[in-house]
């Protein structure tokens, strides 16, 4: 087998999926700034600001998967961050192209976080993998950020592209920063709690990743979320019962998240229903098709 090359792989999802690519036998190594502070694979350096790569990084590898990107929630959204969110995204996949272009390489695929954010917070319906793209500013970091990956397919690569939705983990991202104030009997719903909420446990994520890598076939862009999306309402209600903890503080009103948030508490206030129907038709079976299990499997 082709190695696996990721760049971002330090992060909640790229951790889970090296783990699960090394135990499918896999070799994965990592794109990295500080290559000397990665201890468990092999990992080259870059630098996204001078595009700069080690075109050793290249040697032996199937398959790119571009994970790399600022956190959207790490910090409030002043101007130059929101840049930063951006750039983070398109600059890594340019460079990810100049690697390929100024190299001899074996790549034959490229797989590429993207984001549900791109079709906005809208709740008219199920979005499909063909409903149009939102015009705010999270849709259009989305799709600049697919756009960078359909120019690496330019190179004769496969291509593909995950819209990831909340990813339920118990090493990070959202599901912790719910359980928390729940734990100590102040957890609530946001905004009014009716906002829908596509989610997809961390493995089943994985799960799609690698069944990417692993079916030619698939190409292009689908949503990486479970099949039963709830309200932010429902998902408080459903951890707190796992957790076996009451509910007692009324709802977070959605103004007061905006003073402490800014723009950022639109993410929080809005959702939307996501399909998963397209990865489904491909033959993948998810692990964790509800909210129930998925919770019991991380809150155990």
């Amino acid at each position: 087998m082709k190695d696996i090359l990721i760049s971002g792989g330090t992060g909640m999802l790229g951790t889970r999926l090296t783990e699960i690519l090394i135990e499918k036998g896999y070799k994965v190594k990592y794109l990295s700034r500080n290559p000397d502070k990665v201890s468990d694979v092999p990992a080259f350096y870059w630098d996204i600001d001078k595009q700069e790569a080690d075109p050793e990084a290249l040697i032996n590898t199937g398959t790119i998967i571009h994970l790399a990107g600022a956190g959207v929630a790490d910090k409030r959204w002043t101007a130059e961050r929101k840049e930063v969110i951006l750039q983070s995204r398109t600059k890594s996949a340019a460079l990810i192209k100049k690697l390929l272009t100024d190299n001899d390489h074996e790549v034959d695929t490229y797989i590429s976080a993207s984001g549900i954010s791109i079709y906005g917070n809208d709740d008219n319906g199920l979005m499909t993998e063909d409903s149009p793209p939102a015009s705010d500013y999270l849709a259009d970091v989305a799709k600049a950020w697919e756009e960078a990956a359909d120019r690496i397919g330019d190179l004769g690569l496969r291509v593909v592209k995950i819209r990831i939705g909340v990813v339920l983990s118990d090493r990070g991202g959202a599901l912790p920063q719910i359980a928390q104030p729940i734990h100590w009997w102040v957890g609530a719903p946001l905004g009014d709690g009716d906002q829908p909420m596509s989610w997809i446990h961390i493995d089943d994520l994985v799960g799609i990743f690698t069944y990417a890598i692993e079916h030619q076939e698939i190409s292009g862009v689908y949503n990486g979320v479970a099949p039963n999306p709830v309200s932010n309402r429902k998902l408080t209600q459903e951890i707190a019962r796992m957790l076996n903890k009451p509910l007692f503080i009324p709802k977070v009103p959605g103004f007061m998240l905006k003073i402490m948030l800014g723009e950022m508490a639109n993410m929080l206030l809005g959702g939307t229903r996501i399909s998963s129907e397209k990865i489904q038709k491909t033959g993948y079976v998810f692990s964790y098709p509800e909210l129930g299990p998925a919770l019991r499997d991380l809150l155990r």
